[in-house]
């Protein structure tokens, strides 16, 4: 039976009882204690830099050759806090609403607003970093609004919010790394878990430079290394993202939550050839002012300025008047793959819908000249107006656009397609965000707790940021104060030692096939088989056909894949030998999970399961729990649901009409 040690009380009193009685370890103490922290984005980050400060020795670990390239980096939009600044109605508990709805009542309601009240905090330490947030013209900071609410929580800095966050928490850990609190090992990837009677006691790395295995003990093991959405092959993901330190640790014991649950974003660039590696998201903030829209005549081969208002379909706004634009993600990537599959999409491929700024420009063109009391401007003047406010709220995402399309957005719209990005699945943790192997904590995109099936705009900054600074720095404490006396165990000790040499074998293994396929090839396949009967739409039929060519593909990889180079030296190949095996394991269980759940909720959406408006249809009598599997043994899971409990925010059927 599942323990998620959700504190007792009122939902709005659990977080401030929980830290009024939660058990502490002492100055000293902390000094004698190493905690081990896997992966250093937003999550990562910030935890190893609250944690040194707090007096902990903490050793972090990224595979990138600098924290500063974790993929946090990439994200644009903006981060969501209940400030409620434009005082449009908006709350801690409006926030914590929004973030349930959002997430088709899938989601565990003490995290939720949890995360919602420390949200604010977020914002106040982020600006005593110096993070550059946009401000309005009096210098409060300004606030954009992003799908699935209908008020403006998002703070941002310009398209570019990722990364001056992830400035902010580097400096943060830059600080502890100087006083000597954390020990920083860049190019190093973690490749098996260490447990020694029954707790997490440490890792197994390898370096990437030399190629060298390596043994680190740590009192606890705390992983932040992201989403697994390249599972897909093609997404909005770094290249280097992988699921391989959560999917060691879950195949040492830890319970894998909800796998199946994958966002779709519904503003990429369209697919534009077999040759793709990635895909290039354009943040959702541009859904706040542009308008989406397809022909009203299907295959309509005209340019987008030759097809006047009347033959144009701005269909969120038709199906969804009291949201419109700004619909949660998966509503907005299942409308827009109806559209097309329809034959209103645009472009040479058919694959995409248009995203227009002309409207905006002109909206804002007009307020910039009534400012400056040019009342009879000329359309042109207007325009020229309205593109220097564009520029200077989504410049970068619109410059962006341009270099890699070669169209100017500011003239044409853009086209946009859904596309994977981030993943609401991970480790199943529990209120302390601990795993199912005691000592090993999961935290931001890499666990499952706060998004149930669909993750609202701006909220995975938000969350990676809540673990690290706010959440952890207390809940670990309660774990470690029964821990003070165990010393360091020396890394020669027999678990150590089997767990390095599991690794080697792994390692010799996968060089010794001697095959003619590349791991690009296997990865290609993979992603195929996902995004066909696994992606957007999921049927039993397409799911049970691809467990069976997943086990195939996993044969196949096994007896004929080919890597270059050798072991004990820098091979890239190797390590995406790797990731890409534990991708195909990790493939086969999100199909399990999405045949088992037989209903459509957020992301997750059964064909057989819809209403006449094809909208989600959730089986709240069946499915109203956390997925829970335990790995057994190849090709074997065994589910272990925790039941959802909605005290606050009862589950209705989701509507953004």
């Amino acid at each position: 039976m599942l323990d998620s040690k959700i504190p007792p009380g009122a939902l709005e009193h659990k977080w401030n009882e929980y830290k009024g009685h939660v058990k502490l370890v002492n100055p000293a103490n902390k000094r004698k204690i190493e905690i081990i922290v896997v992966g250093t984005g937003l999550a990562g980050a910030s935890a190893a830099a609250s944690l040194g400060e707090m007096g902990y020795k903490v050793k972090a670990y990224c595979f990138q050759d600098s924290p500063r390239r974790a993929h946090s980096i990439a994200a644009q939009g903006g981060i969501n806090a209940a400030k409620n600044y434009q005082n449009d109605g908006d709350s801690v508990f409006r926030l914590f609403y929004d973030t349930i709805k959002g997430g088709d009542y899938r989601s565990r309601e003490a995290n939720v607003h949890r995360l919602a009240e420390v949200s604010t905090n977020i914002i106040d330490q982020c600006v005593a970093q110096g993070v550059p947030f946009a401000r309005e013209y009096g210098g409060l900071l300004s606030n954009r609004s992003f799908g699935g609410t209908q008020v403006q929580r998002t703070f941002y800095a310009a398209g570019q919010t990722g990364q001056q966050l992830l400035i902010g928490a580097y400096q943060a850990l830059e600080r502890q790394i100087s006083l000597g609190n954390v020990t920083m090992y860049a190019r190093h990837e973690m490749q098996e878990l260490v447990i020694i009677d029954g707790k997490a006691r440490g890792i197994i790395t390898r370096n990437l430079i030399s190629g060298k295995l390596e043994r680190h003990f740590g009192h606890t093991v705390v992983l932040c290394t992201g989403g697994y959405g390249n599972v897909f092959y093609l997404s909005t993901n770094a290249m280097g993202c992988n699921v391989t330190a959560i999917w060691k640790a879950h195949k040492k014991g830890a319970f894998f939550g909800n796998p199946c649950f994958t966002q779709i974003h519904p503003t990429c660039i369209p697919v534009s050839g077999d040759y793709q590696s990635k895909l290039t998201l354009m943040s959702e903030s541009l859904r706040n002012d542009g308008r989406i829209w397809v022909p009203k005549k299907q295959n309509d081969n005209r340019k987008p300025g030759e097809i006047p208002e009347e033959e144009r379909d701005y269909y969120l706004e038709r199906r969804y008047p009291a949201f419109g634009n700004l619909v949660p993600r998966d509503v907005a990537s299942r409308a827009a793959k109806e559209r097309c599959d329809a034959g209103y999409g645009v472009g040479t491929s058919r694959q995409a819908v248009y995203l227009d700024y002309a409207e905006a420009i002109i909206r804002y063109g007009k307020v910039e000249c009534h400012k400056l009391g040019l009342e009879n401007s000329t359309t042109e003047v207007i325009r020229q107006y309205g593109k220097e406010v564009i520029k200077e709220k989504y410049g970068n995402l619109f410059d962006m656009y341009e270099k890699i399309t070669g169209e100017n957005p500011y003239e044409v719209p853009m086209r946009i397609y859904p596309a994977v990005h981030y993943t609401m699945g991970g480790l199943w943790v529990d209120y302390e965000l601990m795993t199912t192997i005691p000592g090993l904590y999961c935290m931001g995109e890499a666990n499952f707790s706060d998004h149930g099936a669909n993750r609202l705009g701006a909220s995975a900054l938000m969350q990676g940021l809540a673990d690290g600074y706010f959440v952890i720095p207390y809940t670990i404490g309660n774990y470690l104060s029964d821990d003070i006396r165990t010393a360091n165990i020396p890394t020669d000790h027999p678990a150590f030692e089997s767990a390095e040499l599991a690794v080697s074998d792994r390692m010799t293994r996968l060089k010794n096939i001697n095959g003619t396929k590349t791991v690009e090839y296997f990865h290609k396949q993979l992603g195929k088989i996902m995004w066909d009967k696994c992606g957007m739409a999921r049927n039993e039929r397409n799911l049970k056909e691809a467990i069976t060519e997943i086990q195939q593909l996993k044969k196949e990889f096994f007896s004929d894949l080919k890597i270059p180079g050798d072991i004990y030296e820098m091979n890239p190949e190797l390590d995406k030998a790797n990731r890409v095996a534990d991708f195909i394991e990790l493939g086969e269980l999100m199909c399990i999970d999405a045949l088992n759940r037989k209903e459509s909720c957020g992301g997750h959406f059964r064909e057989e399961m819809q209403t006449e408006e094809g909208e989600a249809k959730r089986d709240d009598e069946h499915f109203t729990y956390v997925a829970a599997w335990e790995f057994k043994s190849e090709h074997e899971w065994e589910l272990h649901p925790e039941t959802l409990v909605f005290d606050v925010a009862k589950p209705t059927q989701r509507s953004y009409k």
